[in-house]
């Protein structure tokens, strides 16, 4: 078996097909008119979300957007909460903060970074759906940051691991975006 294979563990599967058939879920009951989060999702889907840090909300916003828009697909929403999954057990230890970003104190949308319009809020979002932070009515991933995310060339799981990556450098970060936002033009 070659070296560089990657072999995904049973326990890896198993959270991809869960987190799968909860996204699929979701949707469904989005289609058949299903408006809330409560509503959408079992006790045993709150539980499996709440053991890798997510909100049955986020996936109700996700399932929405789909149905609506058509993105995100389930390939982005696995990429970020696995992001999300990796972070809540290694750096939280698997215990949820109780802080919740209020709203209000977001930057404003069309706020600017060195001319990159929605980078402060998008900063602060990305920290925030890091450390399972977000509000309900607050979305990682919403239409606004899938906008950013295309006009510079960015996944918003690219987005969230450079967030951790560059987390308290923001000018780091900055010049990582205008990297990718440079490939466009090229």
């Amino acid at each position: 078996m070659p070296e560089d294979r990657c072999i995904l563990s049973p326990m890896q599967v198993s959270f991809e097909k869960t987190l799968e058939s909860i996204w699929f879920k979701g949707v469904a009951a989005y289609r058949s008119g299903i408006r809330t989060a409560d509503a959408m999702f079992d006790e045993q889907d709150v539980h499996f979300l709440k053991t890798i840090g997510q909100t049955t909300q986020e996936f109700f916003d996700y399932a929405e957007d789909y149905v609506r828009g058509g993105d995100p697909d389930f390939p982005d929403v696995l990429a970020v909460a696995f992001i999300r999954k990796d972070y809540f057990e290694h750096r939280q230890n698997s215990i949820a903060s109780d802080f919740r970003v209020i709203p209000d104190s977001l930057p404003p949308k069309a706020e600017e970074l060195k001319g990159i319009v929605w980078l402060p809020r998008i900063i602060i979002k990305a920290h925030a759906k890091l450390r399972g932070e977000l509000p309900p009515e607050i979305m990682y991933g919403c239409g606004g940051d899938r906008r950013f995310f295309k006009e510079n060339n960015v996944t918003a799981a690219e987005f969230l691991a450079a967030s951790l990556v560059y987390e308290g450098s923001p000018d780091k970060l900055w010049s990582w975006v205008k990297s990718r936002r440079d490939r466009i033009a090229d």
